[in-house]
């Protein structure tokens, strides 16, 4: 190998050491590479002209020198950094939404982007977790294909054709108009209108029950400011359970010992009273999620209005009571 193949190879090596997120040391380097110390600084010097010379198009990334590490890195600003890459992780090991081998290949191609040291650190503080790893069951074969296939069809405002198990695991197959995905409690979901003679509603859908789907080239066309805002069903509902889809005002009073956890699950609500460590908290809700929510705080949780919520909530404590006659 030629002396100037030789440098244009040592270059691009150093450069993707860099971009593993490796730390490089100009003394080691000369060592592997039986080359003065000099011209690895060149070599890194030229990297660094590069990567200046071609700003906008490096995703803000600039070589650095670490004088603990006493070798030099890559720090990509645009990109995110071994703590947050950690933080997603956990995320995302907790959203148990993955089947294993997905998991597991998501999360080495996230960590492509560790140095060697951050990298094992992060195995070590994930690998029980992993080890232990239980997904959520589903019924598609690939439901990053699904979320990302039907993305498109919402983007496009396509109508499609899915192929669904229901609860009770019966089969149906329905024409829908996609409107958002959105994920909660382990799982994504399709919200799509379905219906006829202007008589259309909301309904979820979980995307791992989506065996399949066809895209139609009827399209519908919903204009910007009337689209469906997912944001805002997100602060205004506790579960993916609908009910009858109404948007609902509610009151009740809250004693248990954590009231920031009960405000942080319903987003869009306010202490309107504090008196002898008794809450009262309004809300603005959609759905029968907040029947779930309230009832599984137990006896620290009493509704105080609306009058038919406060006797929905009778009923089913009643009902839930018989069960132990």
């Amino acid at each position: 190998m030629s002396n100037s193949i030789h440098k244009k190879y040592r270059v691009l090596d150093i450069f993707m050491r860099l971009v593993c997120g490796e730390y490089v040391s100009v003394k080691k380097l000369s060592m592997e590479y039986q080359v003065s110390t000099k011209s690895i600084t060149r070599d890194i010097n030229e990297l660094k002209n590069f990567l200046c010379d071609n700003e906008g198009k490096s995703f803000g990334c600039e070589i650095m020198y670490s004088y603990q590490e006493r070798a030099y890195y890559l720090e990509m600003d645009n990109f995110l950094l071994s703590k947050e890459l950690l933080a997603v992780i956990k995320v995302l090991i907790a959203s148990r939404c993955f089947n294993e081998n997905q998991m597991k290949l998501i999360i080495n191609k996230m960590e492509t982007f560790m140095s060697a040291k951050d990298k094992k650190m992060t195995n070590e503080l994930t690998s029980k977790e992993l080890y232990h790893y239980i997904p959520v069951q589903s019924d598609c074969d690939n439901v990053l294909d699904n979320v990302w296939g039907i993305s498109n069809c919402i983007r496009e405002q396509k109508e499609i054709t899915i192929e669904y198990y229901k609860m009770d695991r019966s089969k149906i197959t329905r024409k829908v108009k996609p409107l958002a995905i959105v994920f909660s409690e382990y799982y994504f979901y399709l919200i799509a209108a379905h219906g006829a003679n202007g008589l259309e509603v909301n309904r979820f859908y979980r995307m791992d029950r989506i065996v399949s789907y066809i895209k139609h080239r009827t399209g519908f066309h919903i204009e910007y400011n009337e689209r469906f805002d997912e944001g805002e069903l997100k602060n205004k509902i506790q579960y993916m359970w609908p009910g009858q889809g109404i948007k609902r005002y509610v009151k009740f009073e809250f004693t248990g010992p954590s009231v920031q956890a009960v405000l942080d699950k319903i987003p869009e609500s306010e202490i309107v009273k504090c008196e002898n460590g008794k809450y009262t908290i309004s809300a603005n809700v959609y759905g029968d999620g907040i029947k779930m929510f309230l009832l599984s705080q137990g006896a620290w949780v009493k509704v105080l209005e609306p009058e038919a919520f406060v006797q929905e909530m009778k009923a089913e404590i009643t009902a839930m009571g018989n069960n132990y006659d």
